[in-house]
């Protein structure tokens, strides 16, 4: 994955929007847990109660009747990609344009999204003055992670990051 691009790109939408208010970061950690609990939602292999536990990764957008006409889309990788959008925000407040890192795995879906909200708080956790990278990598490393353990190829986590991006663009045009 090409990150320095992806933060370049992050950081064209970031600068589109302007948004410097001083709880900026603040609603930057909440968006991602939200995310990540839209992602898990999508995942679904945490729902014990549930019959249906298979991932929602194609679900059909057009006339019943005529499956040919309409998309199919990946609602879990569409979840994970909203998500991207705010791990790289987050490291546009580190003033990252690029990294190395490494991929962390649990040993669980389940244990792995605990750990990314846990890994979340803990970057909000932090002085604001002296925010340490050590918990951004871990929150990055561990988002990685997570893309791999639901079986995204980081092409697909790319070319689904910048269709989103396109979208986002595309609200800010319309007043979303």
């Amino acid at each position: 994955m090409n990150l320095s691009k992806l933060f370049e790109t992050q950081k064209v939408l970031r600068n589109r929007i302007k948004y410097e208010g001083e709880d900026r970061f603040e609603k930057l950690i909440l968006a991602l847990l939200v995310e990540l609990g839209e992602c898990a939602n999508e995942w679904r292999g945490f729902k014990f109660w549930s019959k249906d536990q298979q991932p929602r990764t194609k679900v059909y957008y057009g006339p019943p009747e005529m499956p040919d006409v309409g998309t199919y889309e990946n609602p879990l990788l569409e979840e994970y990609v909203d998500g991207l959008h705010f791990i790289l925000e987050l490291g546009l407040e580190y003033e990252l344009n690029d990294f190395k890192y490494a991929v962390f795995i649990c040993d669980s879906v389940e244990k792995q999204f605990i750990y990314l909200y846990r890994a979340t708080t803990d970057v909000f956790a932090q002085d604001r003055l002296d925010r340490s990278l050590h918990y951004y990598r871990n929150l990055i490393q561990l988002y990685f992670g997570l893309g791999e353990m639901l079986g995204f190829t980081w092409e697909e986590v790319e070319q689904a990051y910048y269709k989103k991006n396109k979208v986002n663009h595309h609200r800010q045009d319309v007043g979303y």
